[in-house]
């Protein structure tokens, strides 16, 4: 009798235990993330794991633009608004940031898509975001024209003409849009900007089509030539990752909302000279 009623006064005891036993355990975390490698992190973790799998964020880059790297920008010297942007992401996902330079901005379009870069700073066309995922735009840049030294054309409307030839970087925006919507001048096509300036100097062409920040730098390079009055286009750019990373774009929102609230875009227009440029 004596030993029931001891077991019947501990009995609320052992039942509180095995509550608060429960609470202690609690529910599975609700915001893990599991990428790709199959180990679940979470938080900050999980955002670099994301968008910086191999522990350090590749920004994919090419010396022609301020918007990438202007030419020659290496080494201590190295900026431009791509470079500068990128290396401030990296130090926001906690992450080494490692530039890699490729030949042409084709070569930095087909790495992202591969994979074999993180992240890009460039172009957000409609066909780009078939291929690869965007973050909302940082910048906006009028698309252009460059025309050659003693060239006639005073204004774009001068320009879609028979004889006339408009050079374009070959698998560029400007080449598929130009294209498509030139009715009467001829698009020639250039591997790169340094062959488009070439193209412009021997008489080979009378324009180079694309935004307006490197049409600036061409013409430093090309004595004589103008950047026309006016645009046929606008070029939005933003942040470009790999599909099958879309987790990281809440984290690419907030940084680049960031980025423009606090003068970090202002900042890397500035350092690289970037004309032609706004933040929107």
């Amino acid at each position: 009798m004596i030993e029931s009623l001891g077991l019947k006064r501990l009995l609320p005891f052992l039942a509180a235990a095995v509550v608060l036993a429960a609470c202690a355990v609690g529910p599975a975390r609700q915001d893990a993330t599991l990428p790709a490698s199959g180990v679940r992190v979470s938080g900050a973790a999980s955002e670099a794991a994301i968008l910086a799998p191999t522990g350090r964020l590749r920004v994919a880059l090419y010396p022609a633009t301020p918007t990438s790297i202007p030419p020659g920008a290496t080494g201590a010297d190295a900026r431009g608004v791509g470079h500068d942007l990128g290396r401030a992401l990296a130090a926001r996902l906690g992450v080494a940031f490692e530039p890699v330079v490729y030949a042409k901005n084709a070569d930095v379009l087909a790495a992202v898509k591969s994979g074999a870069a993180d992240v890009a700073f460039t172009n957000a066309s409609p066909a780009r975001a078939k291929e690869m995922d965007f973050s909302p735009p940082y910048l906006d840049i009028e698309l252009g024209y460059l025309v050659a030294p003693g060239a006639a054309m005073t204004d774009i409307a001068a320009i879609d003409r028979p004889g006339v030839r408009i050079a374009v970087t070959a698998g560029s925006t400007s080449d598929s849009v130009l294209s498509r919507d030139l009715k009467a001048a001829t698009v020639v096509r250039a591997t790169t900007v340094g062959e488009g300036i070439r193209l412009l100097a021997s008489g080979a062409a009378e324009a180079y089509a694309t935004n307006k920040s490197t049409l600036f730098e061409m013409a430093d390079a090309l004595p004589g030539g103008r950047v026309l009055a006016g645009n046929w286009g606008l070029e939005r750019h933003a942040i470009a990752i790999p599909k099958g990373r879309e987790a990281g774009l809440p984290f690419l929102r907030d940084f680049v909302d960031q980025a423009k609230r606090e003068g970090t875009v202002a900042a890397a227009i500035a350092r690289a000279g970037l004309r032609g440029a706004v933040v929107p």
